[in-house]
């Protein structure tokens, strides 16, 4: 019996180790404004969370569910901060670790970016130190911010008004001192003006203003090329989608004129697969560092606007001879996908 017990054992281990080479989206039942960081082996994954800074530690994005945990910040209740924490990012900036968000003292019109910088390599050990407010020299409403590097300068992109009222949203850029000070000030890179950016204006007699969205924007590069994904129209809307900038100039990405946007979305909903309003993504590799990902966020049914059905997704993109991104169409949640290759 027991020459036939152990074929047996290793063809079950074998059965369950095929069946954890694919997932199906969502990886979590909900979380809004997904953004992972990849270091030493691991993802370090947070979501919006509205009161405070959680992050996530796992070797395998889409299981998600039983990854390790840890609340990083409460919001201190009765500060400018204190409210309306949005897309957090957790950046790894020479050897240290920093995280980027959004909030207010429960006035959305006082949001403004905020930064924690921890002096350890490991952002599950040591503490999260509040820096302060991270702004332009003109200091006007601000959220999800993204930083980069480019060329060996560090920028920063978010979405910002124009001025001190709710009217627009467009996608600003600068460059930044140091992980914590932006340098001089923000540049417009991009404004709704596409029919496909401005689902979702609203209108009433007390509040005239038309609210069109560009916000979320996240950085990409690939052989050279360097593009900004962005997200457009109300997420109250099942048309939220994302749109393409692509940097046609030289060294100077605060060159406005250089960045052309893409006259159509990169990415929108899906009536076909069940996936509304998907956005406000972030983009990782693979742990062999060989395939390209996207994390965002959509709805399972249409109508379900902003709220906390928004749920995180992750799927493959690829790039055309061109060496444009290729994000095709948001999968359903039927759809089995490989897991990125290690």
């Amino acid at each position: 019996m027991k020459k036939y017990l152990i074929p047996f054992l290793l063809l079950m281990v074998s059965a369950g180790y095929s069946q954890q080479k694919t997932f199906t989206n969502p990886i979590l039942p909900s979380g809004a404004d997904p953004y992972s960081t990849y270091y030493k082996g691991y993802y370090y994954y947070t979501n919006t969370l509205q009161n405070r800074l959680e992050l996530w530690k796992t070797k395998d994005l889409s299981d998600l569910k039983n990854a390790q945990s840890k609340v990083i910040w409460e919001a201190p209740k009765g500060t400018d901060y204190s409210s309306e924490i949005w897309a957090p990012e957790f950046h790894i900036i020479n050897g240290k670790w920093y995280c980027y968000f959004a909030a207010d003292n429960g006035d959305n019109n006082n949001h403004r970016m905020y930064v924690l910088e921890n002096k350890s390599s490991d952002p599950f050990k040591g503490n999260f130190e509040f820096k302060g407010k991270i702004a332009a020299k003109t200091d006007k409403w601000a959220i999800d911010g993204n930083v980069f590097e480019h060329k060996k300068q560090l920028y920063m992109i978010w979405a910002g008004w124009e001025g001190d009222t709710n009217g627009q949203q467009n996608i600003y850029i600068a460059k930044m001192k140091n992980p914590l000070e932006i340098e001089g000030d923000r540049v417009m890179i991009s404004a709704p003006t596409n029919n496909w950016e401005t689902h979702g204006a609203l209108h009433d007699d007390k509040n005239p203003a038309q609210v069109n969205v560009n916000e979320g924007p996240q950085f990409l590069s690939r052989n050279g090329k360097v593009f900004i994904v962005f997200s457009a129209s109300g997420c109250w809307t099942d048309f939220y989608a994302l749109g393409l900038l692509i940097f046609t100039g030289g060294d100077n990405l605060l060159d406005a004129s250089a960045w052309k946007k893409s006259p159509e979305p990169l990415f929108k909903q899906s009536d076909k697969n069940k996936v509304y309003a998907p956005g406000h993504n972030s983009f990782f590799k693979s742990p062999d560092g060989k395939e390209d990902w996207i994390l965002y966020h959509a709805n399972s049914n249409a109508g379900e606007g902003c709220g906390n059905k928004r749920s995180p997704r992750m799927q493959k993109i690829n790039w055309d001879a061109n060496g444009f991104p290729v994000l095709g169409e948001p999968v359903s949640e039927t759809t089995k996908l490989a897991l990125p290759s290690k």
